[in-house]
């Protein structure tokens, strides 16, 4: 029995095909992404999702969760930017987190973080992390540090995974192998009179 591989595969990105002895086979690469975040409220936790979606401005597309590259000379967009790019339907690819709650007053977040390294023909690292009871800061500080550390990881640069994130910001700063870490949080309490509460964030590949 044969394996069927297509020709074109639509997409939000360029697709370059290279052919072998078997088989073509398609390569999508983003060229830019940009980052959203959003709450949602509801009775039904899958519609405070749906909301929280509406909210970051990407309930219209068909979302396909990847994982966690940051490609080689991407682009980030501003959150404005990227939502134009995007037409409804469309097959978008996402690194996201999210996080939900029922518990009126309980604090959630979801966050990606993000580190890119100085040479921009590598490749970076996206994170996500969603938890309960952590601030904004924490949460993104937390993400920040799993992205750096993965890219750290991937340069070959020594670090100490016991020092602090600050202390380790000073160590991937002097090293100038990772030029910058950033990161999109949400948080959210939990609503008082029990309505599911959602929080999301996302890294959106459009080009």
């Amino acid at each position: 029995m044969g394996h069927w591989c297509p020709e074109w595969v639509p997409g939000p990105f360029p697709a370059t095909r290279r052919r072998g002895p078997e088989r073509a086979v398609i390569e999508l690469v983003p060229k830019e992404l940009f980052f959203t975040k959003g709450v949602g409220k509801h009775r039904e936790k899958l519609t405070s999702f749906e909301l929280a979606l509406r909210a970051a401005g990407i309930a219209a597309c068909n979302l396909v969760r990847v994982s966690s590259i940051f490609p080689p000379g991407c682009k980030i967009l501003t959150k404005a930017d990227g939502v134009r790019r995007l037409k409804p339907g469309q097959v978008t690819f996402v690194v996201m987190s999210d996080a939900a709650t029922r518990e009126a007053h309980r604090l959630i977040a979801a966050t990606i973080g993000v580190a890119i390294p100085r040479d921009r023909k590598l490749f970076g690292y996206l994170s996500e992390h969603h938890s309960f009871g952590e601030n904004e800061e924490t949460a993104g500080d937390y993400a920040e540090e799993l992205a750096a550390e993965m890219l750290a990881t991937t340069l070959g640069l020594d670090f100490d995974p016991d020092k602090s994130w600050d202390e380790k910001k000073e160590v991937y700063r002097l090293s100038t192998q990772i030029v910058r870490t950033q990161n999109v949080t949400q948080t959210a309490v939990g609503d008082k009179n029990g309505l599911w509460t959602t929080v999301i964030a996302a890294a959106v590949l459009v080009g």
